[in-house]
């Protein structure tokens, strides 16, 4: 099997869990994941099989969109609502208040990652320290919303939820908590569902579950997204078959013989007869055509 399956992550479940779980029902031992989701979450987890795995760090659409529920009045040490509380307040936070202090999350943020968190700081994992008692101090990283938008808000339990689109990389919990922590009361995460990840939406994810249903009845092959979906809004190269068979040796096409639509990052590869063949990036002062990879 190669391609793309799309997931309905349940909640409890590592995204490895998930891994290893499809890797039973399919028996495709090649496969990966795109965007990983803490085990509370729920929601999109692209699965990569076979050749596939090859797009794992490749996928065009990083963007990321997520419906987050939140309690202000609280601070964890991890963020969300599972973990030890360090602060409780009984500050009010009214609507009006919390769709003041929206629009100063939207757009770049500088957001510091936390430390239950699968960053790592001289080669050791940051959820590794924390468990072990210990804080160390974490570059800020740049990180994009793109849309913030108040679902639904009780001001009397001081708990809500949070349309975010938002980009890779990403924490919603320490966005939370951010917010919170503007507001004078604190926040935490109580729920997350990845509603959309890497162009794939909930709607088209099957559930761990209905993928053993699939496989036993031998049809989970149709749920299978071909790995060129993902490329399709990418700028297009057509080869010949003689230029076919050098891209895929891996060797450097000469730009002034190759057929391609102008563009910036990623290019979909095509062969004579429209095929699909992989992806390469244009280098224009070269006037090169350079392999990223082939499927």
């Amino acid at each position: 099997m190669n391609g793309i399956l799309c997931v309905n992550k349940p909640e409890g479940f590592t995204s490895f869990d998930v891994v290893a779980k499809m890797r039973g029902i399919t028996g495709v031992r090649k496969m990966g994941h795109a965007g990983t989701l803490d085990p509370m979450a729920t929601g999109v987890l692209p699965l990569l099989l076979g050749r596939a795995t090859k797009a794992c760090d490749l996928l065009p659409d990083e963007t990321k969109r997520y419906t987050a529920g939140f309690r202000f009045g609280l601070s964890t040490d991890t963020q969300d609502i599972t973990g030890k509380v360090l602060t409780s307040s009984e500050e009010p936070v009214a609507r009006e208040a919390l769709l003041s202090a929206l629009p100063a999350f939207r757009g770049e943020l500088q957001q510091l990652p936390p430390m239950y968190s699968a960053v790592q700081v001289n080669g050791q994992r940051l959820y590794d320290l924390a468990r072990q008692g210990r804080e160390v101090e974490r570059e800020p990283r740049t990180v994009r919303i793109g849309e913030l938008s108040l679902l639904e808000y009780e001001a009397e339990s001081r708990t809500g939820i949070l349309d975010i689109r938002c980009s890779k990389g990403t924490y919603v919990r320490t966005l939370i908590h951010d917010l919170g922590r503007q507001l004078g009361a604190g926040g935490v995460l109580t729920s997350l569902v990845r509603t959309e990840s890497s162009g794939f939406s909930l709607e088209g994810c099957i559930t761990i579950e209905e993928a053993a249903r699939l496989s036993e009845g031998g049809t989970l092959q149709e749920k299978l997204i071909p790995i060129e979906a993902v490329f399709r809004g990418c700028p297009s190269v057509g080869l010949s078959a003689v230029q076919k068979r050098m891209f895929l040796n891996g060797v450097r096409l000469d730009l002034n013989r190759v057929r391609y639509r102008p563009g910036k990052g990623l290019h979909a590869v095509y062969g004579p007869e429209r095929e699909f063949l992989g992806v390469a990036r244009l280098d224009l002062e070269a006037m090169e055509l350079r392999v990223v990879s082939f499927f």
